[in-house]
C-alpha cells in the first residue's frame, strides 16, 4: 500500500491549504454544471458544417477542454481522450494508441492536426497517431459519418486535434512543463514559446518524452514496452483584419519497441534475446523508428459575406523496422501526401447559414526494406459538397448536405525470388454521402437531436493487398482484391437535459454497413510461428448508446457517470461468427469530484474582478483551481466475439480505481505553476483491456494465463509553468 501512503497525505494538504480560501460565498461560481453547461453551448464547434454553436450540432459532438487535457495522465494524445463516451482505444503497449468511436476504428476514423488529416499508415494495429500531445489545445469528437467535409474514411467519426490559439496582439508567453510516471519511468517535458506582434505571429515548441518498459503484478517488466519520443513544432503567421495566412512545420520521432511476448518454455517469463532490462531506457531489438514531418499552410479570407479558406499541406511519413541489427532495417514504409481544401463559409443571413468546399489528397507509398507486407502504391482522391443550415426561430435548427467522392488506387507489381509477391492491380470508387438532421431547443431544460447520415469508405492498400508478416502485430496478413467499398446508414437521436442541479445526457444510434471488412484467422499457418489472418468482409449492424448523468447537489462537488454500450453483429451468420471482432466492452466510468478553492473572474466583468483583488488581497503563496477526485472504471466482461478459428477470445471484465488532485499556485494572486498529482489503477489491478493486441501472445506455460496484461499501478506527477512576458 506504498501508494496509498503517498496519496493520502497529499489529499489532506491540499485540503488543508485550500481551506484557507474556502470561506467566500459561491452564489453563481462558473464552475457549477448549470453555468458550465451554458457556456459550453456557447462553443463554436468546426466538425459539422463549418463552424456553428455546440447547442445547434445536430450529430453527436464531444469537447475535450485545455483544462481536462492538462489534469489526465497519459501516454499519448489518444490515451488522454479514451475516457470519452463513446470512444475507446486499440492499443499495442503504452506508446501506440488508435481511436474507436463507437466500435468502429482504423481508416473509419479521420484524424484532424494543424487542419488537415493525419496520414502514417494508420491501417495498421502498431501504427498510432503521429502527434506530440503537449501541442493539442483542445479536442473536437465528431461521432458518426455526419460530417460531410471529410469524405471517404469518416465514416465512424472524425477527432479533431485543435492546436494552441494564437495570442492576443501585442502578447509574448512561454510554458515549461514537465511529468514523470512511475511504472514506467516515464520522464517529459516541454518548452514553448509564442507571441504576436502587431499581427505578426508566432509559435515554437520543443517537447522530450522517454520510458522504459512497464511493469505489471502478472508480467513483471514487458520487453519491448519502453519507448523514446521527440517532437518540434514552428509556426510563422500573419493576423490581420482581412484574416490570417499561418505556415506550420512540425516534426515527430517515435522509437518504440515491439513487444513479441514470447515467454521460456519452463518458467513461463517474458523473454528477450537483448539483454534487456527493465529500467533500461535504451533500443533493445527488435524495434520501430517512426518520424513524421508535416509542413501546412492555413489561410483566411473574410469576406463580407462570410470568410474563404484554403488549407494545403504536404505529409511525410516515415516507419522502419529493425528486427536484427540496429542498423539494418528489414521493413521500411516511405509515404508521401498532399492534402488541399478550399471552402467557403457564409455569414448567417435570415437564419441560413451555407458552405461548399473540395478537398483531396494525392499519397505515393514506398518499399524501402528487405521485408514487404504491402505493394508501393499511388492514391489520388477529391470530394466536392455543399451543406445548408436554417435556425427557425430560437427552438429549431435544420441542417443537411450532399457530398461526392471518387478515389483511385493503383498497387505496383513485386517479384521477389524469381516468385510473384505482389500484382498490378488498379481500383477505382465513387460514392454519394448526405446528412440531414435538426435540434429542438424544447425548453430551457431539454435539448433534442436526429440526425440520419450515409458513410462511405473504401478498403486501402492493406486490405487489398497485404502479403507479408506483420511483425508489429504479429500475424501474417493476407488481403483481397476484390473488396467493395463500404456504405452506412446511421441514425441518432439525443436527448440533453440541464438544471441547476443534474446535467444528463442520453444519445443512440444505429448504424448498418454494407460490406464491412474485417480480418479473420485461418486454419493454416502460411509462415511457421505466425498466426495466419485474412481480410473479408460482410453486412454488419452496429446498435448502442451513450448516457451520462451529472449530479451538482452542492456547491464544488460534482458526481459524473457515464456509460457506454455498443453491439456490433454481422448480418446472416451463425453464432460463432455472428460478432463484429474486436468491438470494445460495456464501460461504466464514474468520478467523484470536490474542487475546494475556485476563484474564477470567466463569467463576470474587469470592474468586478478588481472589486474582488480589492476585499480579497493576497499575501504570499496562494491556491486557486484545488481539486480532489476519485474515479471508478468498470469495463464489463466481452463475450460478443467472433470466435470462428479462434479469431477472438472473451475478456473478464475488470474495475479500476483512480485517484487525482491538482491546484493553481499563486504569488500575490498571480498564477506562477499548476501542480497535477494522479494515481491511475490504484489497487495494482491485473487486467487485459478487450481491445489490447497484445491479449494473443504467447501463453504462460505455468500459470495458463495467455498473452501479455497490461499496465499495473502508475503515480503521474505534473508541473505547468506559464510565463507571461
Amino acid at each position: 500500500m506504498k501508494t496509498t501512503y503517498i496519496i493520502l497525505p497529499l489529499l489532506c494538504v491540499c485540503t488543508a491549504l485550500a481551506a484557507q480560501d474556502n470561506n467566500h460565498q459561491h452564489s453563481e461560481d462558473s464552475t457549477d454544471i448549470f453555468f458550465r453547461h451554458l457556456q459550453l453551448n456557447e462553443l463554436t464547434v468546426t466538425g459539422v458544417t463549418g463552424d456553428t454553436k455546440l447547442k445547434h450540432a445536430t450529430a453527436p459532438v464531444s469537447i475535450v477542454s485545455p483544462q481536462v487535457l492538462r489534469a489526465t495522465a497519459s501516454t499519448n494524445i489518444i490515451d488522454a481522450i479514451a475516457h470519452q463516451p463513446g470512444v475507446s482505444q486499440l492499443t499495442t503497449g503504452g506508446s501506440i494508441s488508435k481511436p474507436i468511436i463507437r466500435g468502429l476504428g482504423y481508416n473509419r476514423v479521420v484524424v484532424m492536426s494543424e487542419g488537415v488529416r493525419q496520414e502514417g499508415q494508420q491501417w495498421g494495429d502498431e501504427h498510432g497517431v503521429e502527434v506530440d500531445g503537449s501541442s493539442v489545445g483542445s479536442v473536437e469528437i465528431l461521432k458518426g459519418p455526419a460530417s460531410l467535409m471529410y469524405g471517404s474514411d469518416a465514416m465512424a467519426g472524425v477527432v479533431i486535434l485543435h492546436s494552441q490559439p494564437t495570442l492576443s496582439e501585442g502578447e509574448m508567453a512561454a510554458n515549461v512543463s514537465s511529468e514523470y510516471q512511475t511504472n514506467n519511468g516515464l520522464f517529459a517535458y516541454h518548452l514553448s514559446l509564442a507571441g504576436n506582434q502587431k499581427g505578426f505571429v508566432w509559435d515554437a515548441r520543443y517537447a522530450d518524452k522517454r520510458a522504459h518498459a512497464y511493469k505489471n503484478k502478472y508480467d513483471g517488466y514487458v520487453p519491448g514496452s519502453q519507448f523514446v519520443e521527440r517532437a518540434g513544432r514552428l509556426m510563422l503567421g500573419l493576423n490581420k483584419a482581412w484574416g490570417h495566412s499561418r505556415l506550420t512545420w512540425t516534426s515527430y520521432h517515435l522509437t518504440p519497441g515491439i513487444i513479441e511476448g514470447e515467454r521460456d518454455e519452463e518458467t513461463g517469463e517474458l523473454t528477450h534475446e537483448d539483454g534487456f532490462s527493465g529500467h533500461g531506457y535504451g533500443e533493445t531489438l527488435p524495434f520501430q523508428q517512426v518520424k513524421h514531418y508535416k509542413a501546412v499552410w492555413d489561410n483566411s479570407l473574410n469576406l463580407s459575406s462570410g470568410y474563404l479558406k484554403a488549407v494545403v499541406g504536404y505529409q511525410q511519413n516515415r516507419r522502419q523496422e529493425f528486427e536484427e541489427s540496429f542498423d539494418d532495417y528489414e521493413l521500411f514504409f516511405k509515404l508521401h501526401t498532399l492534402t488541399y481544401d478550399l471552402r467557403y463559409v457564409t455569414s448567417e443571413f435570415s437564419g441560413w447559414k451555407l458552405s461548399t468546399g473540395i478537398g483531396g489528397m494525392y499519397q505515393y507509398s514506398g518499399n524501402k526494406g528487405e521485408e514487404y507486407l504491402i505493394p508501393d502504391y499511388r492514391l489520388f482522391d477529391f470530394g466536392v459538397y455543399a451543406t445548408a443550415t436554417k435556425t427557425l426561430d430560437d427552438r429549431w435548427t435544420l441542417n443537411g448536405g450532399v457530398r461526392y467522392d471518387h478515389r483511385r488506387l493503383h498497387g505496383d507489381e513485386l517479384m521477389e525470388d524469381d516468385e510473384l509477391r505482389f500484382t498490378d492491380f488498379s481500383r477505382h470508387f465513387n460514392g454519394v454521402t448526405g446528412s440531414v438532421g435538426a435540434v429542438c431547443n424544447i425548453n430551457e431544460y431539454f435539448n433534442l437531436r436526429m440526425n440520419v447520415a450515409r458513410g462511405f469508405r473504401t478498403p486501402n492498400m492493406s486490405e487489398l493487398a497485404s502479403n507479408g508478416v506483420h511483425e508489429g502485430s504479429i500475424r501474417y496478413e493476407l488481403g483481397n482484391q476484390q473488396l467493395k467499398a463500404e456504405y452506412s446508414l446511421q441514425a441518432d437521436l439525443g436527448l440533453d437535459f440541464t438544471s441547476r442541479y443534474v446535467s444528463a445526457q442520453l444519445a443512440l444510434f444505429a448504424n448498418r454497413i454494407d460490406n464491412y471488412i474485417f480480418t479473420h484467422r485461418q486454419a493454416e499457418e502460411i509462415e511457421e510461428g505466425y498466426l495466419t489472418y485474412a481480410y473479408t468482409q460482410g453486412d454488419a449492424r452496429l446498435l448502442g448508446f451513450e448516457a451520462g448523468v451529472d449530479i451538482h447537489p452542492v456547491h464544488s462537488v460534482h458526481f459524473s457517470n457515464t456509460f457506454s454500450y455498443v453491439d456490433a453483429q454481422l448480418m446472416h451468420q451463425p453464432a460463432d461468427s455472428k460478432y463484429l471482432p474486436f468491438t470494445p466492452a460495456p464501460h461504466w466510468s464514474s468520478e467523484l469530484k470536490w474542487e475546494l478553492a475556485h476563484h474564477s473572474h470567466s463569467t463576470v466583468s474587469t470592474h468586478a474582478v478588481h472589486e474582488y483583488r480589492h476585499t480579497h488581497p493576497s499575501h504570499g503563496f496562494s491556491f486557486n483551481n484545488v481539486f480532489v477526485s476519485g474515479g471508478l472504471d468498470c469495463y464489463l466482461k466481452q463475450t460478443h466475439i467472433y470466435k470462428a478459428d479462434d479469431t477472438e477470445t472473451e475478456t473478464p471484465g475488470y474495475v479500476l480505481l483512480s485517484l487525482s488532485t491538482g491546484a493553481d499556485i499563486q504569488v500575490k494572486g498571480k498564477k506562477i505553476a499548476e501542480l497535477y498529482v494522479s494515481a491511475d489503477n490504484l489497487l495494482n489491478k491485473a487486467y487485459q483491456n478487450h481491445l489490447s493486441r497484445l491479449k494473443y501472445a504467447d501463453e504462460n506455460v505455468v500459470t495458463g494465463r495467455s498473452g501479455v496484461f497490461n499496465m499495473g499501478r502508475n503515480i503521474t506527477f505534473k508541473v505547468v509553468v506559464p510565463i507571461k512576458m
